[in-house]
């Protein structure tokens, strides 16, 4: 399905039914949008990983402008502030009040900073494995260059070098990349999950290329501004987003919760799936029952 919002299109899916029979009356289930990572990435390794959340909550899958099924346009815009604004119009779009946010790496950099602008269309935010600010790319060369092998190095190089900018070689760095990602990485998963995706290097290379815009953001001022209920999920052996930058999320966030997942690195929907999916559920329902 596609939405015209703003000054593009929004291609979004629809997970599980909003209105479900429970006894003698029908119970409306809570709206989740599912915000993707990358940048240059696409929805699609968020299903089927993420489906058994459909139980729960209706889940709003969508790729940002310029990525996977949504129009390309204005290479320009493609950046953290226009995201928000697609994200919130695609809201008043489908006619949705306050929606819980589940925005994992930069999908989380979205979420936050939704939050923070729009306090009142979110009822829970969920941070995975995400940062505040553009620290994280220094610790994540750091933590490369002691952990990484050769080819991975300069995977990462050419990553923040500016050079990944075809499919090809955006399909080769997650390639290589994967170990680092998952504890428990499926080598032969990964690969199809690689064939599934759809990649764009446009909005990779104005992220992480020398003077991308994930190279100064800072959103640290405006976490004070976020209203909703937040659970933090962090990976222990994560690379990228290492743990301290959940931790810090935590501090800046009031009254967050945050969990570390011990057994996982960046991707703790292939490591721990079932805890992360019981985590997130968990905490919806927790939190939306009215405190004794």
């Amino acid at each position: 399905m596609r939405a015209r919002v703003r000054d593009t299109e929004i291609y979004f899916d629809i997970e599980g039914a909003g209105l479900v029979p429970d006894g003698k009356r029908m119970r409306e289930k809570p709206v989740a949008f599912v915000i993707h990572g990358g940048p240059g990435g696409d929805h699609s390794g968020f299903k089927p990983g993420m489906s058994p959340l459909a139980e729960k909550m209706q889940l709003v899958y969508f790729d940002h402008r310029g990525h996977g099924r949504s129009a390309k346009g204005d290479p320009a815009k493609y950046n953290l502030d226009e995201n928000v604004e697609d994200m919130e119009a695609l809201r008043l779009h489908l006619g949705l009040g306050p929606i819980v946010s589940i925005g994992t790496s930069y999908g989380g950099m979205v979420a936050q900073a939704h939050a923070a602008r729009y306090p009142k269309s979110v009822s829970h935010l969920i941070l995975i494995v995400t940062a505040s600010h553009y620290g994280f790319n220094a610790r994540a060369r750091q933590i490369i260059a002691e952990r990484g092998s050769p080819e991975q190095k300069a995977i990462c190089d050419d990553l923040w070098s500016g050079r990944l900018d075809s499919v090809e070689k955006m399909r080769r760095y997650y390639e290589l990349m994967g170990p680092m990602y998952a504890m428990k990485f499926d080598a032969a998963a990964a690969a199809a999950g690689r064939e599934r995706g759809t990649y764009s290097p446009e909005p990779m290379l104005k992220a992480f290329a020398p003077g991308g815009f994930l190279q100064s953001y800072d959103l640290r001022p405006e976490l004070k501004n976020i209203t909703a209920p937040t659970l933090i999920l962090a990976g222990r052996h994560d690379w990228i987003c290492p743990p301290e930058f959940s931790e810090e999320l935590h501090r800046l966030i009031p009254g967050s919760d945050l969990r570390i997942f011990e057994e996982s690195s960046h991707s703790i929907r292939g490591d721990e799936p079932q805890a992360l999916n019981d985590a997130i559920a968990g905490f919806v329902i927790y939190k939306s029952r009215p405190r004794a």
